[in-house]
């Protein structure tokens, strides 16, 4: 579970990455004037792993988790010379006593390697709305430290005022926020019937939107894939409802999708080493979305693609069995 959610924030943060800097960060006046944006950003999240810190996590010891996501964003400013900062996010699903500790020890490290200023910033994912600090403070003999890192909860966010902004990362939240949607509920029944419900006013405000495709496709897969229902008959509904809502028809939506999305990717992966492997794992997310997202057959999709009826049918087989597990693990 934690895993599909590592991923999904990830994608997600990268194509609305923009829009999380004026949402979260800095207001949009400020944030504009201070980073370059048209020069785009560089996620250094292979760096990032290098500089783990080697925190004692007893939750995961337990076979649990706790850290759902984090990244390292080289972000440019405006300056007549070429200078940048380096962000530190992090996405939480549990705080941890040793989170604030964690988020110093990535700061020092961090620092030391790039000798570059750093920000920080922890996105909470937890239901709870108790207060949490985002500092780390250290003293003795006359020695002391104080880190201070900014804390954004999911859960503090104020509805209406998701509903009405017009920055794309206030859907991002409404969607994580979905996660608590009928947590009071004792019937599985009715709690799908309240996050269809919930679903579906998302799915119309994305509908309702001049969005560029690739934050669209991006934001789309969030909503479907984030929070699940716990009943097939539910996911059927709302992925009919997402063909009946888009004003091209599925068929031409998902061409575009692949020919967009899936083949660009392929091409850009094909000038790195491993050409074939780039574009079978593009091809692999396409496949995903066209057999989660639509009722093709297996030879439709295969069709519109490229490839093979046993790789569509093989990936068939990985979501069947994803699927059962997310149930399973939603059950517990």
């Amino acid at each position: 579970m934690v895993q599909r959610e590592d991923i999904l924030w990830k994608g997600v943060l990268e194509e609305v990455f923009d829009d999380f800097l004026r949402f979260f960060y800095l207001p949009q006046t400020v944030s504009d004037n201070v980073f370059d944006l048209s020069r785009g950003v560089v996620f250094l999240d292979k760096e990032l792993a290098q500089l783990s810190p080697q925190v004692k996590d007893e939750t995961k010891e337990k076979g649990l988790s706790t850290k759902i996501v984090d990244k390292l964003v080289k972000i440019y400013t405006h300056n007549g010379e070429e200078k940048w900062i380096l962000l530190h996010l992090e996405i939480q699903g549990t705080f941890r006593k040793d989170f604030a500790f964690r988020m110093f020890t990535y700061y020092y490290k961090i620092l030391d390697k790039y000798q570059r200023p750093v920000a920080a910033c922890a996105i909470l994912t937890e239901a709870v709305l108790k207060p949490r600090t985002g500092i780390y403070e250290q003293e003795i003999m006359g020695t002391s430290i104080r880190y201070q890192f900014k804390i954004c909860k999911i859960a503090e966010q104020d509805d209406a005022a998701l509903w009405a902004s017009d920055n794309l990362f206030a859907l991002v939240v409404l969607i994580a926020k979905s996660k608590f949607i009928g947590k009071n509920i004792k019937d599985p029944d009715e709690r799908d019937k309240a996050l269809l419900t919930f679903k579906c006013e998302l799915l119309q405000v994305l509908d309702s939107r001049s969005i560029p495709e690739r934050k669209a496709n991006a934001l789309l897969k969030f909503l479907v894939h984030y929070v699940q229902f716990e009943t097939i008959e539910y996911s059927k509904i709302f992925n009919n409802k997402i063909q009946n809502n888009r004003t091209m028809t599925s068929d031409d939506y998902f061409k575009l999708y692949v020919r967009l999305q899936g083949r660009d990717e392929g091409r850009k992966e094909g000038r790195k080493e491993g050409k074939k492997e780039g574009r079978q794992l593009a091809k692999t997310e396409d496949i995903r979305r066209l057999l989660t997202l639509t009722d093709f057959s297996g030879e439709k999709i295969a069709e519109l693609v490229n490839m093979p009826i046993s790789f569509v049918q093989k990936i068939h087989e990985e979501l069947q069995k994803e699927t059962k597990e997310a149930y399973h693990e939603a059950g517990k």
